[in-house]
C-alpha cells in the first residue's frame, strides 16, 4: 500500500508547478542524442579483449545474447517506455503490473547494483590515462601502480558526479559528444585498423575456421559465458527515464532503441574480432590489451603517434559513460522518493532539479569500495563476489520488467501503446517470454564460481551470494514496510499508476484513455489503495 496522501489532481505531464523553476524543457533530447546515450550506457570497449580470447566463437556469444536478451530488452522498453511515458521508468513499469511494492525492488536493484559496479568500470579510465605516454613499458608500470589508478578513478568518478549536478541537458551533451569521442570514435577507429589488418594478409592471431564458429558445449565453462555474456547488453532500458526530455518520444524512442541496438552488437562482433587479429590469446589482459592492440595497429599503420590520442580519448568514453549511468539511476530513484518511497533525505534536489544527497551518498560508497578494490589486494577476491552480485541484482529486475510487460498486455489492452511489439499477445509471450527465461538462465547461473579467478572455497563464495543477495533484495521490502505518510513530497509530480486512476486497486477495470495523457487522473486517497 503507498504512503496515504491528500486527494488532488496533479498537473499535466511537464508542466511547470507554481513557483518552480522548469528545469529542463520537452524535446530537451534528439534522437540522434538518445541512440548516443543508449550506446555509450551499454557499450564499454574494455570488455572485448575477455571476448577476444575465445576467437570466433565470440561471434556465437554475441549474437545468440543479442537475440535472447539484447532484442527483447529492446523491443520491451520500446513499447513499456512509449505507452507509459510518465515519470519512473521501471518503477512506474512494474509498479503497473505488480503494484508498488515490487516497482520499489526493481528500482532499488538498479540503483544498487550499478553503485558496486562504478570501480571496475572506472579503473579501465584509469589505465587508459596511464598508456599516453611514449613509454609502453613505462604505460604498463604506471597502469599497475594503485595510487595512480586511485587518484584516477576518484577524479573521473567525482567529475561525473559534479557534471550530473548540472541537470539533464548538460550530462545529457556530456553524454552524447563523450560518447561520440570515446566510444563510437575509437570503436570504428579500432574496427577499420583491424580488419585493414586482416585484408593486408598479415600474420593473424586466430583462426577463422567455420568449424570454430559454434564453441563445445559439452563443456560446462561454455554454457556459464553463454549465459554471462547477456549482461554485455544490460542498460538499454536505462534512458526510458528521460523519455519525457525526448523530442517526439512516441516515434523517436523506438527508433533510437533500434539504431543504437544494431550499433551496439557491430560494434562488439567487429571490435572483438579485430583485437582476436592482432594480439595473441596468450597475451591478452584483460585491463590492459585493448590499449596494446591500439598501440599494435598504429605501430602497424605507421601512425604510432595516435596511440596516447586513443588513450585520452578512451578515457572521456568512460566518463561519459559513467554520467550516463550515475544520471540515470539517480534520476529515477528521486522520482521514487518523491512519491512516497523514502524518506525526505533522499528527496533533496538543487536548482537544476538533480538529486544531490542521492548522487553524494552514491559517491561515498563508490569512493569507499574505489579504495577497497584499489589499494586492498586482500580484498579480490571479495570484490568478484561483489562485481557478481550486481549481475544477479540487475537480472532479478530483469525479470520484473519482462513479467510486467507480459502481464501488461492482458491487464491493460486498452492502454495506447505507440510502439506495440509485433504478433499480438503471441508476439508479446514469445519476445518477453525468451526475455526471461534468458534472464533466468543467466541468474542461475551467476552463482556459477568463475573458473579463471581464485575465489576460495567454492561453496562459501556461493554462500555468501547466496547471503548478499537476500539481504539486498529484502532492504527495499524493509524500507517500504516502514514508509511514513510525510514522506510524500508535495512537489511530487509522480502521476498516479493507471490502475489507481480506474480504482484504486491492481485488480480494477481499466478503461480506454485512462492515465494516457491530457489532464493526468486524481490521485486517490490513501485508504483506497490497497
Amino acid at each position: 500500500m503507498p504512503p496515504p496522501t491528500p486527494t488532488r489532481t496533479a498537473p499535466p505531464v511537464g508542466a511547470a508547478k507554481p513557483g518552480t523553476k522548469k528545469v529542463a524543457s520537452a524535446g530537451a533530447i534528439s534522437i540522434f542524442t538518445l541512440a548516443i546515450m543508449n550506446i555509450v550506457a551499454v557499450v564499454s570497449l574494455r570488455g572485448l579483449p575477455a571476448e577476444a580470447e575465445y576467437g570466433v566463437s565470440a561471434i556465437f556469444y554475441y549474437l545468440f545474447a543479442a537475440i535472447v536478451f539484447l532484442v527483447p530488452v529492446s523491443l520491451v522498453a520500446a513499447e513499456l517506455a512509449t505507452g507509459w511515458p510518465e515519470k519512473g521508468g521501471v518503477f512506474r513499469w512494474v509498479g503497473e503490473a505488480f503494484g508498488p511494492r515490487w516497482a520499489f525492488v526493481a528500482m532499488f536493484m538498479l540503483w544498487t547494483e550499478v553503485t558496486v559496479w562504478f570501480p571496475t568500470a572506472l579503473t579501465f579510465g584509469a589505465v587508459s590515462l596511464a598508456f599516453t605516454g611514449s613509454d609502453q613499458s613505462w604505460d604498463k608500470t604506471l597502469s599497475a601502480d594503485k595510487l595512480f589508478v586511485l587518484a584516477i578513478v576518484l577524479s573521473i568518478y567525482w567529475l561525473a558526479t559534479f557534471i550530473a549536478f548540472r541537470g539533464v541537458g548538460v550530462f545529457a551533451r556530456v553524454s552524447k559528444w563523450g560518447g561520440i569521442i570515446g566510444t563510437i570514435i575509437p570503436a570504428l577507429v579500432l574496427i577499420v585498423l583491424g580488419f585493414a589488418y586482416l585484408l593486408s594478409g598479415a600474420h593473424l592471431q586466430v583462426n577463422l575456421a567455420w568449424k570454430d564458429l559454434v564453441p563445445d558445449f559439452s563443456n560446462f565453462k561454455n554454457i556459464v559465458l553463454a549465459a554471462g555474456i547477456f549482461l554485455f547488453y544490460a542498460g538499454m532500458e536505462m534512458n526510458a527515464i528521460h523519455v519525457k526530455e525526448v523530442r517526439n518520444p512516441t516515434r523517436n524512442y523506438p527508433i533510437a532503441i533500434f539504431v543504437s541496438s544494431i550499433a551496439t552488437v557491430a560494434i562488439f562482433v567487429l571490435g572483438t574480432l579485430a583485437i582476436a587479429f592482432i594480439i595473441p590469446k596468450a597475451s591478452i589482459n584483460l585491463t590492459q590489451s585493448l590499449l596494446v592492440a591500439y598501440f599494435d595497429m598504429f605501430k602497424w599503420a605507421h601512425i604510432a603517434w595516435l596511440a596516447p590520442v586513443m588513450a585520452v580519448a578512451l578515457a572521456i568514453g568512460v566518463l561519459a559513460g559513467i554520467v550516463t549511468w550515475v544520471s540515470g539511476p539517480s534520476s529515477g530513484l528521486l522520482v521514487v522518493a518523491k512519491a512516497g518511497y523514502m524518506p525526505r533525505f533522499w528527496q533533496h534536489t538543487n536548482k537544476h532539479g538533480m538529486a544531490t544527497h542521492i548522487l553524494l551518498v552514491q559517491a561515498m560508497v563508490v569512493t569507499v569500495l574505489s579504495v577497497l578494490f584499489v589499494v586492498l589486494p586482500t580484498v579480490q577476491a571479495a570484490y568478484q563476489i561483489l562485481s557478481q552480485l550486481t549481475v544477479i541484482l540487475y537480472l532479478v529486475m530483469y525479470l520484473l520488467m519482462f513479467a510486467a510487460a507480459i502481464y501488461l498486455r492482458s491487464s491493460q489492452s486498452n492502454r495506447p501503446r505507440p510502439y506495440k511489439i509485433p504478433g499480438g499477445n503471441i508476439g508479446m509471450w514469445l519476445v518477453g517470454g525468451v526475455g526471461f527465461l534468458g534472464s533466468l538462465l543467466a541468474l542461475i547461473l551467476s552463482f556459477v564460481p568463475p573458473g579463471q579467478i581464485k575465489v576460495g572455497s567454492p561453496a562459501l563464495y556461493v554462500g555468501i551470494l547466496i547471503v548478499l543477495s537476500v539481504v539486498l533484495v529484502a532492504v527495499p521490502f524493509a524500507i517500504y514496510a516502514v514508509r511514513k505518510p510525510h514522506w510524500r513530497n508535495p512537489d511530487s509530480d509522480f502521476a498516479p499508476f493507471t490502475w489507481e486512476a480506474a480504482g484504486g486497486h491492481l485488480d480494477a477495470p481499466v478503461e480506454p484513455g485512462i492515465g494516457t495523457g491530457g489532464v493526468t487522473p486524481a490521485v486517490t486517497t490513501g485508504a483506497a489503495r490497497q
